[in-house]
């Protein structure tokens, strides 16, 4: 057992504690570019975007410059090239989207019927999907890359030294989660979080994480409204070719990531 000064970071309440960090220095961040708005000429998602941005390069400097982190270990400490994992973890990987959305539509659409979203709640998802290109910037490019970074590349990281391996993947999974601040993402932010902390637990690269999320977002931003208005036979045309994709997907990185010893077996 590490002693306390040795102990991996972060903990789980030291992840909190970064968590507030990272809220704080974006809120600083938003302040003063709203303050220099009168020259800058922003919008609110260009404000969003590079609070985020700037809010998230300040908590990484210090943290990876307190652990001696390079980027190059944060992105792939695997013993598969980043190469390979591209090339035979992604495919199978992107497999898994078109279920998971559908999947966590239907379980949305439930929860917004039985929990309605605020006015305030509503006017924020509009502008996340309002196509603009800060909009698109912001959930389909910046959100899956500094959200790995810090939630699977640093969290779930020292999370995996010090839990136990399920402890590590729904703890972090469950701080991924809290961290978008609403139960509409909450829901959603644990199940991908669940998805993606396994992912990065099996490979130790975020290649494969960042390439999920990406392609999720992006999926979500072109297709979530088309949804709605699907008729019932292309719904279970749909339905059935995302869940023969997934098959596909779960078989193929079962046999790269899941030891033959550990197949059928509880971890």
């Amino acid at each position: 057992m590490p002693s306390p000064q040795s102990a991996p970071f972060p903990s789980a309440a030291q992840a909190a504690l970064l968590f507030v960090a990272l809220f704080l220095c974006e809120f600083v961040v938003g302040a003063a570019l709203r303050d220099a708005n009168g020259w800058l000429g922003l919008n609110i998602m260009q404000i969003g975007v590079l609070s985020s941005v700037l809010g998230n390069g300040c908590v990484f400097a210090v943290v990876m410059h307190l652990q001696k982190l390079t980027y190059r270990e944060l992105f792939h400490q695997s013993a598969s090239s980043a190469r390979a994992t591209l090339m035979l973890v992604v495919p199978p990987v992107l497999l898994l989207v078109p279920a998971l959305l559908l999947a966590l539509t239907s379980v949305l659409q439930l929860l917004t019927l039985l929990v309605p979203p605020s006015a305030w709640e509503e006017s924020y998802f509009s502008r996340m999907a309002d196509g603009s290109v800060a909009a698109v910037l912001a959930v389909c490019v910046m959100a899956p890359l500094l959200e790995e970074m810090l939630f699977r590349g640093i969290v779930l990281r020292g999370f995996l030294r010090r839990y136990s391996r399920w402890q590590a993947i729904f703890m972090s999974a469950l701080l991924f989660g809290a961290a978008h601040m609403n139960i509409y993402q909450f829901v959603v932010g644990f199940v991908m979080g669940s998805v993606l902390a396994w992912l990065y637990e099996r490979t130790r690269s975020l290649i494969p994480c960042i390439a999920l999320h990406a392609a999720y977002n992006t999926t979500t931003l072109l297709l979530a409204d088309r949804l709605d208005a699907i008729t019932p036979s292309r719904l279970l045309l749909a339905v059935a070719v995302a869940l023969l994709a997934a098959l596909c997907g779960v078989l193929a990185l079962r046999a790269m990531l899941v030891p033959r010893a550990a197949r059928g077996t509880p971890s």
